[in-house]
């Protein structure tokens, strides 16, 4: 019951009082990223200096899931290098697919409260939609 409660208390605060919900200035790359099953969209920018994620925002509409899994993403990995991003994102995806340690849903802080979404097969994608146009976008930087 604890869980399920921090789980009402992240989702609700970082979808009512979002800290990286805004358009981004002058990002150095921005991607959409689209639920076509529910219509859940973000519009997701990133600034990167040196390997490093120095700032990010996104835009968007959808449900509370996919809204606050975005920013409590931002949040994460805001300051970390693109491989550390790409690890987080990884260990996210694991988690949501019941296969990470109690040590790897530490590491993700406070989007390891996303947890129990696992066993809400109709909120996987919301919760993933951030995650999955990260991946995307640091697809595109490591070609670039």
């Amino acid at each position: 019951m604890e869980n399920k409660t921090f789980y009402n208390e992240v989702v609700t605060d970082h979808n009512m009082h979002p800290l990286h919900k805004y358009e981004l200035e002058d990002p150095d790359i921005i991607l959409d990223g689209v639920n076509p099953s529910c219509g859940d969209e973000i519009s997701l920018g990133l600034k990167v200096h040196d390997g490093v994620i120095t700032d990010g925002a996104f835009i968007g509409d959808g449900c509370a899931v996919s809204q606050a899994s975005a920013d409590i993403m931002l949040e994460l990995v805001i300051g970390k290098t693109i491989d550390e991003a790409k690890h987080l994102s990884k260990l996210f995806l694991k988690m949501i697919k019941s296969e990470a340690s109690p040590e790897e849903i530490e590491e993700l802080e406070e989007a390891g409260a996303l947890e129990d979404i696992s066993h809400m097969p109709a909120r996987v994608k919301c919760a993933v939609l951030g995650w999955h146009t990260l991946e995307e976008m640091i697809k595109r930087l490591d070609q670039m």
